[in-house]
């Protein structure tokens, strides 16, 4: 048995090391966003996954797809084709559907994971790379048609730049809902509106551990988003800072308030993104 376990690591190595060498011999790639290639490519690439460079910034080979329906979630909007991911995100989200079944919650309603080959994906900031996924807070609804998932509509929990949230408006299975994605042993870190992580830290948890890893973001007033860590054997992959110890229930999550709209630009030259990582062109153009 160990030495199973020890050839199955060498033989794991070698490969994530293959990948490696394959996709840094890829030409240059162009700037994030400029190519719509991305959102057509249907399916992913062929061989290891590999996460390539930052959460806003890269692109995935060899991801894989997330089934539409499965113990205690479905997919919603399947006709977006934005259900792929990395093996480590799709287990992830397949766990915390079975532990939300248990724990008698509705099926969750994930929304969009990445695109097949990751990359630049419209009405997001990040999500390019294979680790990140939305679920909707809202959960009234049993185990649907795919045809009737494609025109649902959210439940928003507060405004975008509200600074309170209605009394009851959080309900106490969305909480546990939150409580669940953040104990799930891969996720690094939780995005929810600033408001309701303030809803959190004010309820009474026995265990508030958790609490850190939910960090306040704008945005999020109808869906939680979940991001995992780079997964082991993934040398391409851009870690982020760990998060601060303690529930992040203090002066962190106070600086968001009074929460304020961005004030519009004037002049000056139009936000260009940076340029995705070279690798990633052959990612795009990968059989």
């Amino acid at each position: 048995m160990i030495g199973e376990r020890i050839a199955t690591g060498v033989l794991r190595a070698a490969a994530g090391l293959a990948a490696t060498a394959w996709l840094l011999a890829a030409g240059p790639a162009g700037a994030a966003g400029e190519d719509p290639a991305w959102s057509q490519v249907r399916m992913g690439s062929q061989g290891a996954p590999q996460p390539i460079g930052s959460y806003s910034n890269g692109c995935i080979a060899g991801a894989v797809q997330l089934p539409p329906e499965g113990p205690g979630y479905q997919i919603i909007r399947l006709s977006r084709n934005r259900n792929w991911g990395h093996p480590d995100l799709v287990a992830t989200l397949e766990d915390l559907g079975r532990r939300a079944a248990a724990a008698g919650l509705p099926p969750l309603l994930i929304a969009d994971m990445g695109q097949p080959r990751g990359g630049p994906i419209t009405d997001h900031a990040a999500h390019e790379i294979g680790l990140d996924a939305d679920i909707w807070l809202r959960l009234d609804l049993p185990q649907l048609p795919r045809d009737q998932r494609e025109t649902l509509k959210p439940d928003y929990i507060t405004g975008p730049w509200t600074d309170v949230i209605p009394r009851g408006a959080l309900s106490a299975q969305q909480a546990q809902l939150i409580r669940l994605a953040a104990t799930e042993p891969r996720t690094e870190r939780i995005f929810i509106h600033p408001a309701i992580k303030r809803e959190l830290c004010a309820m009474s948890w026995d265990d508030r551990s958790w609490l850190g890893k939910v960090r306040p973001w704008t945005g999020h007033n109808e869906h939680l988003h979940i991001r995992i860590g780079c997964p082991s054997g993934s040398p391409l992959c851009q870690e982020q800072a760990p998060t601060a110890a303690g529930d992040g229930c203090g002066a962190d999550l106070m600086s968001w308030f009074p929460m304020k709209p961005p004030v519009p630009r004037k002049g000056g030259k139009p936000y260009v993104p940076p340029p995705l990582p070279i690798a990633c062109q052959r990612v795009l153009t990968a059989p």
